[in-house]
């Protein structure tokens, strides 16, 4: 399992367009990939997990994936918010 840790810098937080961004950039890895906010994990391959977390701008977020391509999905992820300017690793 691979975790890495988010700091939601964009303004609106993780809203319906970046969030849709980012389902698309881990459904084509066959690992499980997950997102915490709050204590609460979702499925990040859900459009509509994603957005019931509700993550704000300023919020912590924890993505693992786990499986055998879990690397290339986690890279796949922070690809993804940097080119959404939505976050930085922490």
């Amino acid at each position: 399992m691979v975790e890495k840790i988010f700091e939601i810098t964009s303004e609106a937080g993780l809203h319906a367009r970046p969030a849709t961004a980012l389902v698309h950039s881990v459904n084509v890895f066959a690992s499980n990939v997950n997102i915490e906010y709050k204590g609460r994990s979702v499925n990040l391959k859900s459009i509509m997990g994603v957005m019931s977390l509700g993550v704000p701008h300023g919020a912590e977020i924890k993505i693992s994936a786990d499986g055998s391509d879990e690397q290339e999905a986690i890279q796949a992820v922070i690809s993804a918010i940097e080119k959404e300017a939505l976050g930085v690793v922490k």
